[in-house]
């Protein structure tokens, strides 16, 4: 062959990619011009003496030459041949496998073992198509009727039979978590591990009821069921009477408030308890035991005797509660200051429940004024209430010291026998734990870190009326409309002059009120209401959909106003029902209309995005966290779920009535945090004036628009 032929064919050959790279002093050529049409036709030219030619075997990669001699003899050039087909390769001797009427199958079989086989050079240049891949290697479709799906058997897979392991004590959050066991995402019964017993510590005055009462508002919130069990109500309803006495009526339940509300300025009704209504009958001869600093003297046996009694009592009723009463935490709101008492306690919940959860919380106070202003509290409580006021500070100080002459602190103790704790020191300005496990003991923890007494105004209100409020339509995100921009207008006028009525107050009662308290005085200021009075920000949140942006427009120009817009604030997404009307959905949806009016709560609506009211409590969880934590004045301008769900929050109402709270257009709530629960003000938009007229006694209400 010429050199201008090598040339050529080098060239060609140097065009296709190949999987090896051959170097051009490699490169050969067949004797004949014209290219071989088959591997027949190749197969034939190579064969000597009509028996098969084996390829050979490919230049080495590292360069070896040992082979190049066969490979110029018997390689075949890309060039010239062609790929291999499925009607020549049963013509091709390949042994006893290839027969021209074996499966395809086994021609897939034979072209692997090729593939395979280190002397096939020929059959490696050419990629084979994995037997996967290939439509030969499948199965032939099946003409007989599909079988029935058999769905799996429950079984147990584990090396004990049945289950002894507790099962896992992850996250459970309502409407946002389901388990076969738990569809509405609530602590199922069977999961008594994910259960929680919380423990109290701590001496007289240090804010136990106060967190507690916070706690379980905020939990039940949560839709986790959540009931606080008090030992010093149990023991007022109690000592009237024998010790014996007690026992033999069994256990009654004290209905304790989640927090005292004020509706402007004056106690709200609040129904009885029944164990207010329950008179005990004395015995014959007996008379009401003496509750004096003495009672709770340690070394007073007899007295010591009893509140053991008492206490153990109350938490066989808390276990009841969580055991086989529905209950997914039960607090134990007690002093147990000693080790000795929390000891017994913890061996009296495992013996019973050996998988429940136990949490101690410690409430430390370590500022002497904030004791002072706690213990003052007290003189308005169950134990001195309409008593001399002197006396009563006198005898309730012998009664803490009472307790602090054998008081202990969470600390090593517990540590050493792994027990759970959260210490909290002057109400969340310190907080210290140990050894927290599961998702209530963590959240809880959050939650307490974001305590604070400072006095603030949190204010609540809907957006002005948009244009789809005037056409009847939910969702959306449309502008207000004339008598929207006229209320937002009005509102940032009633607010900032509210603001300063506010300092004014405030500052009038810090000059008429003396500190640390004079005797007799049951409601005295708190330290954090000295500081940074006239620093205090005012913030003003908002969603980020138009109507409630523009609302906030005038506080936005107002410098001494910061305004945030948060998604977390947007409405209720109403899914493929975004701007349509209730009577549309009721006319076109008839079902889906029905299922929401039977369970708003857990409705969820249709469509991409849809959402119902579990799901805006779960992403309104840090948003409450935050209005906790800050210490400045907050308005909310929302929407309707929005409000109904933070109202329902602050208001300590039932989960029954969150869906359905009366939350109208031109309503301004104002909420006040206070030591001993809220201060709650409602303001009605007066349209003609431009203005806000507070109403007397308002509670909020169920509404009496259903579809709303």
């Amino acid at each position: 062959m010429n050199n201008q032929r090598r040339a050529s064919i080098t060239a060609s050959n140097a065009a296709i990619p190949r999987t090896i790279p051959t170097p051009p002093e490699h490169a050969f050529a067949i004797d004949s011009e014209a290219p071989v049409a088959s591997y027949d036709n190749a197969l034939a030219t190579l064969s000597n003496n009509g028996a098969p030619v084996s390829p050979p075997t490919p230049t080495s990669m590292n360069g070896n030459d040992d082979n190049a001699g066969a490979s110029r003899q018997g390689k075949l050039n890309h060039k010239t041949l062609a790929p291999p087909t499925l009607n020549s390769l049963p013509h091709v001797s390949l042994g006893p496998v290839a027969h021209p009427s074996a499966h395809p199958s086994s021609l897939a079989s034979a072209l692997r073992a090729l593939a395979h086989d280190p002397t096939s050079a020929a059959f490696c240049e050419f990629p084979v198509p994995p037997s996967n891949d290939s439509p030969y290697t499948k199965s032939i479709s099946s003409t007989a009727p599909a079988s029935p799906r058999i769905p799996p058997v429950r079984q147990n897979s584990g090396s004990q039979t049945p289950r002894v392991r507790p099962h896992a004590t992850t996250l459970s959050i309502p409407g946002m978590t389901r388990s076969l066991i738990s569809p509405d995402g609530k602590i199922a019964d069977r999961d008594v591990a994910a259960k929680l017993v919380i423990i109290m510590v701590g001496l007289p005055a240090r804010g136990k009821s106060y967190i507690t009462k916070k706690l379980r508002r905020y939990l039940s919130w949560q839709q986790h069921n959540t009931k606080i069990f008090n030992v010093g109500n149990r023991r007022r309803t109690h000592t009237g009477t024998s010790p014996t006495k007690h026992r033999k009526e069994g256990s009654v339940a004290a209905i304790t408030q989640a927090a005292t509300i004020l509706v402007n300025g004056a106690q709200a009704p609040v129904p009885d308890s029944p164990v207010q209504k329950k008179s005990v009958p004395e015995e014959d001869g007996s008379q009401p035991m003496d509750q004096s600093a003495k009672f709770f003297d340690p070394n007073n046996e007899q007295a010591s005797k009893i509140r053991e009694e008492i206490a153990i009592d109350t938490l066989n009723e808390l276990l009841d509660y969580l055991i086989s009463g529905g209950g997914s935490v039960g607090i134990l709101d007690a002093t147990n200051s000693t080790i000795a008492r929390r000891q017994t306690l913890f061996d009296h919940i495992k013996a019973r429940e050996p998988k429940l959860g136990i949490l101690y919380i410690e409430s430390v106070c370590k500022n002497p004024d904030l004791l002072e202003a706690n213990m003052r509290l007290k003189l308005s409580g169950p134990d001195y209430k309409d008593k001399d006021p002197v006396k009563s500070l006198a005898d309730f100080k012998e009664r803490v010291k009472a307790y602090e002459s054998a008081y202990v602190p969470l600390g090593d103790y517990e540590e050493e026998h792994e027990m759970q704790y959260i210490k909290m020191t002057d109400v969340g300005k310190k907080l210290t734990h140990y050894g927290l496990g599961g998702f209530l003991s963590s959240g809880i923890a959050q939650y307490l870190a974001s305590f604070n007494l400072s006095p603030r105004q949190i204010w609540l209100t809907r957006h002005g009326q948009s244009m789809d409020n005037k056409l009847g339509k939910i969702g959306g995100n449309s502008e207000l409309t004339d008598r929207g921009h006229f209320y937002s207008l009005a509102l940032y006028k009633f607010i900032t002059e509210k603001r300063q009525e506010w300092l004014v107050e405030q500052k009038d009662k810090i000059a008429q009120s003396s500190f640390p308290p004079l005797p007799g005085d049951q409601s005295p200021p708190y330290p954090d209401m000295n500081r940074e009075l006239d620093e205090k920000n005012f913030c003003v949140w908002t969603s980020m959909l138009m109507r409630s942006i523009q609302t906030a427009q005038y506080f936005e120009a107002d410098e001494d106003y910061d305004v945030k817009n948060w998604e977390m604030l947007n409405e209720l997404n109403s899914g493929k029902f975004e701007g349509l009307t209730y009577e549309e959905i009721a006319r076109d949806h008839k079902d889906e209309y029905m299922k929401r009016k039977a369970d708003k709560l857990h409705y969820v609506y249709p469509g991409v995005g849809g959402e119902g009211y579990l799901q805006i409590i779960s992403r309104l969880r840090d948003m409450v966290r935050e209005m906790e934590r800050i210490k400045d004045h907050v308005l909310i301008i929302g929407h309707r779920s929005i409000c109904r769900v933070l109202m329902a929050y602050f208001m300590d109402l039932t989960r029954d009535d969150i869906a359905d709270l009366d939350m109208p257009l031109g309503m301004l709530y104002a909420i006040e945090p206070k030591p001993y629960g809220i201060e709650f003000h409602a303001y009605k938009y007066d349209e003609a004036k431009g203005w806000f007229n507070e109403v007397p006694g308002y509670m909020p209400t169920r509404t009496v628009d259903r579809s709303a």
